[in-house]
């Protein structure tokens, strides 16, 4: 086994982040670095471009906050749209419920997705084999643009948008817009948002004040994710389904009539309670970040 080594990753508001360490594979795609690190503290961790993407002990609490919210908030969705996620993780999140017909995964690095097959199993535990699952290589948004075809759920699992990385065009009011076009009645839309701690929330309350110009219904929730060593912001749009108006009897019936069992973080009290921001970060919400335009991207250097 390689040596021991400490990893470090650089925010935005100018804090490192060490991880310590062996490295299982590195590998440089076209797209981005793609490195595998067995930790003690969080087990096997996927890290691209120097940013820690997840980590074995506490995946599920991700994963499970990005799909099943809007999931569940939908009576029954049927077909779904992911895009990136090259892990597999969302892909097996979206699969346990049973009414499921069929998902379209586009991934624009393939290399991640073998990375992912060969390193990652307990991630995606065999969900790439799903005789549902339609897995692409290339771009989310050029297939959603050429597409006619209606997904009832819309999962934006992508990396930040790092300047000229592969990511920075799907957060842009362009994008949504396309993405918005390809939902069926009722649908909806779920994405990765970034960082919620108050020093980093420039992504977060971009990819919120730009959904909020296109959908009725905009609904920004986090999660404290261990190995991010901070909560992460998610945010669901959608023009006739809001996650606020079940209660948690309604989120328990709607688990159980979809046979979803495993579940590790999300549940009803969660969905009800748990999702919700502090009065300060709406404030920030409200008052940073700006409208994320195709010719003015929100990029990291």
């Amino acid at each position: 086994m390689a040596a021991t080594r400490w990893f470090f990753m650089s925010n935005p508001d100018e804090t490192v982040y060490g991880l310590k360490g062996n490295l299982l594979a590195s590998f440089t795609s076209e797209f981005q670095t793609i490195e595998v690190v067995e930790t003690q503290a969080y087990g096997r961790c996927l890290i691209l471009d120097s940013k820690i993407q997840s980590a074995e002990y506490d995946e599920f609490i991700y994963h499970e906050a990005l799909v099943h919210p809007a999931m569940i908030t939908h009576p029954s969705p049927q077909r779904v749209f992911i895009a990136g996620g090259g892990e597999g993780a969302v892909l097996r999140e979206v699969l346990r419920h049973n009414t499921i017909d069929r998902v379209v995964m586009v991934d624009i690095d393939p290399l991640v997705v073998e990375v992912a097959k060969r390193y990652l199993e307990r991630w995606h535990r065999g969900a790439f084999d799903d005789r549902r699952v339609t897995l692409i290589y290339g771009d989310a948004r050029e297939y959603l643009e050429k597409t006619g075809e209606k997904f009832d759920l819309i999962v934006i699992d992508i990396s930040e948008p790092i300047e000229e990385g592969p990511a920075y065009l799907l957060f842009t009011k362009e994008f949504y817009l396309i993405a918005r076009e390809r939902l069926s009645s009722p649908g909806a839309i779920v994405a990765q948002a970034g960082s919620g701690n108050i020093a980093q929330i420039l992504c977060f309350s971009s990819v919120y004040k730009t959904l909020k110009g296109i959908f009725n219904e905009v609904f920004p929730y986090w999660v404290f994710v261990p190995s991010y060593v901070t909560t992460w912001g998610f945010v669901m749009a959608s023009d006739s389904l809001n996650p606020q108006r079940l209660t948690s009897r309604d989120v328990e019936t709607r688990i159980q009539k979809k046979g979803i069992t495993g579940l590790k973080y999300y549940d009803s009290k969660i969905h009800t309670e748990g999702l919700e921001l502090p009065a300060y970060i709406l404030k920030a919400l409200e008052e940073r970040g700006c409208e994320v335009r195709d010719e003015e991207p929100l990029t990291y250097v």
